[in-house]
């Protein structure tokens, strides 16, 4: 019985909209729901990810992928991203539709995990 009360007292719950979290704990979470397509941790409250329309968010965000993929193509030391996950701070952990970052000398950096932490100089939003 013990046993039993130690083993619910370790369970990690899931992710929920509307959660309010440290990103510690927002990161343990969603690394155990490894089907959950989009969370992000936005001061601190959790927001889930939900269906996209064509005309509202797939157009728009494809015009501003090919725009900035354009002005990266001749911009030298850009990266860019879609939909990565940005780390930038104890309570803000967006996974923004598009960032463009300096690679070198720039705001942000990319972690050993392979993460954006710090602000990248562009995110967008659609």
């Amino acid at each position: 019985m013990t046993q039993s009360i130690i083993k619910q007292s370790l369970k990690i719950p899931p992710l929920e909209n509307g959660d309010q979290l440290t990103r510690f704990e927002f990161e343990k979470r969603y690394e155990r729901m490894p089907n959950l397509k989009k969370a992000e941790l936005i001061e601190g409250i959790v927001y889930m990810g939900s269906p996209l329309r064509i005309e509202q968010h797939g157009e728009p965000h494809a015009a501003i992928i090919t725009w900035l993929g354009y002005y990266k193509a001749l911009t030298p030391n850009l990266q860019l991203g879609d939909n990565c996950t940005v780390k930038l701070d104890p309570e803000n952990e967006p996974q923004p539709d598009a960032l463009l970052r300096i690679k070198n000398g720039g705001q942000s950096i990319i972690s050993e995990d392979g993460y954006v932490e710090g602000a990248p100089e562009l995110i967008v939003e659609i």
